[in-house]
């Protein structure tokens, strides 16, 4: 069996946007049957929280909506992430900046705006709730809930069924 396709989801510090949308996209591809096809992680650009558990405004608002941040702990994206994930999800325009400065030509086909999957919400960025007034989490959730089930909705139109479609490529990257 081939590897994995790998997700990596981005924010600046790994403690609320792309550790929402990893426990998101963990129990939605668990749910469509593709968690031994799919593997997802989150870091961050950002290093000065490394370690921490995630943002406790965004366990809240997900634990509300049955998702579980409490076991993810912030990361810094390293320079090995780019070459072993497939897909690179950015949350804002100023994390895609800052992947694409370090991405080679080639990684930069994987890097992408989670918003480009989102089907309700007409947004291209996830913003940041810690720069809004009044923390907006459960708007930030249902952004990422919209954009990772679009995401899974092509995963899975992609991927299923596995004897009639062949997983050709691990650069494949779902258009929207």
């Amino acid at each position: 069996m081939k590897t994995p396709f790998r997700i990596l989801c981005v924010c600046m510090s790994n403690v609320c946007r792309s550790p929402t949308a990893e426990a998101i996209l963990h129990q939605l591809i668990e749910q469509n049957g593709l968690a031994d096809r799919i593997e997802v992680c989150s870091a961050g650009t950002h290093g000065y929280r490394v370690g921490e558990a995630c943002d406790s405004n965004s366990q809240r608002v997900a634990r509300v909506k049955g998702y579980d941040l409490s076991q993810i702990r912030a990361r810094r994206i390293g320079w090995q992430d780019l070459d072993y994930f497939d897909l690179i999800l950015a949350m804002d325009r100023t994390n895609l900046y800052n992947l694409r400065r370090m991405a080679t030509e080639e990684q930069l086909m994987r890097i992408r705006l989670v918003m480009d999957y989102a089907r309700r919400f007409t947004e291209d960025e996830v913003p940041d709730p810690y720069l809004t007034l009044g923390g907006r989490f459960e708007l930030v959730l249902d952004m990422i809930e919209d954009a990772v089930s679009g995401l899974v909705d092509e995963l899975t139109r992609q991927l299923e069924p596995a004897t009639s479609k062949t997983f050709e490529s691990q650069k494949w990257i779902p258009q929207r």
